[in-house]
């Protein structure tokens, strides 16, 4: 039964997929020209669940937890303040995996209208994350193979992430979730058609083909580069150089090792089967040689 509260569509992926990439083109798409946001104003167009602001209104006071488990129950009424934040669908950015932790949804369904999935293969996926997290490449494919991979703050924000495969397949495969997939390769490859089949089949807009094309430039990996470049990216952790690095396709030829590829290729084969079939082909003689 809905609510009216189900407001939020979920942006959701794991981390260094394209979750912001894909915000940029959207808020350039839906936004006027004039009042479009850069990279560190996307609050105008979205906003995200680790909004501190949101969790300190929902318990009156400063926030701050140092538990999983503290975070969860304030999340739930923060949450009900994002959804309520505007009256209509809205878009909500989240790494969190679609899970129920402690018998608390994390993704809860009294909130959720709707999901856009970003996806990365986890060969390009690995090395992007390493320099987010600023860890060798090794220890980060542990950590994506690790049910346990959860991100945190200072002050006590926690995504729980798991495992590569299993964010993957609880979000696309969520009983009752309207859900639309877009795989980062697929942008880099052709990003306007692959928004403009969004628009269309998911969102049921009638696509404003000059508007979009705006929006595609503007959401240019060199353009966010640029941006980031004259006037920061406040989303970018303080250890991380530069957030916008490569933003390309095929990268783990040059930055991981037959051994590295041979892992992910071992714990993720049954997911890399149904999204990524190219993948497991073009990895298998480079793995082999390890």
């Amino acid at each position: 039964m809905m609510t009216n509260l189900q407001r939020i569509i979920w942006l959701a992926s794991f981390p260094k997929s394209g979750n912001t990439w894909v915000r940029v083109l959207l808020a350039n798409y839906f936004m006027p020209r004039t009042k479009a946001p850069d990279i560190n104003s996307l609050s105008k167009f979205t906003t995200g669940d680790i909004r501190k602001d949101f969790f300190d209104r929902a318990l009156g006071h400063p926030y701050s937890a140092s538990s999983i488990e503290e975070w969860l129950e304030v999340r739930q009424k923060a949450l009900r303040l994002i959804a309520a934040s505007k009256p209509n669908h809205h878009f909500v950015k989240t790494h969190c995996q679609t899970t129920r932790i402690h018998d608390m949804d994390v993704i809860p369904p009294e909130v959720t209208a709707a999901a856009v999935y970003v996806m990365r293969n986890p060969f390009d996926l690995a090395p992007s994350f390493a320099r987010h997290q600023s860890a060798d490449i090794d220890t980060t494919i542990e950590r994506m193979c690790s049910t346990r991979n959860i991100m945190a703050t200072d002050t006590g924000m926690y995504e729980p992430l798991g495992r590569w495969d299993d964010h993957v397949n609880t979000w696309t495969q969520a009983p009752g979730l309207p859900l639309y997939v877009i795989r980062y390769e697929d942008m880099l490859a052709n990003p306007g058609k692959t928004v403009s089949a969004m628009l269309e089949k998911f969102m049921k807009v009638k696509v404003d083909r000059p508007k979009l094309a705006y929006a595609v430039k503007q959401a240019s990996f060199k353009s966010l580069q640029k941006q980031e470049k004259e006037i920061g990216f406040s989303e970018k952790p303080a250890t991380m150089k530069s957030f916008f690095t490569k933003g390309k396709a095929g990268a783990w030829r040059d930055d991981l090792t037959p051994a590295q590829v041979g892992r992910l290729r071992s714990e993720f084969e049954d997911t890399l089967k149904k999204w990524y079939p190219e993948m497991l082909e073009e990895t298998g003689s480079f793995a082999s040689t390890a």
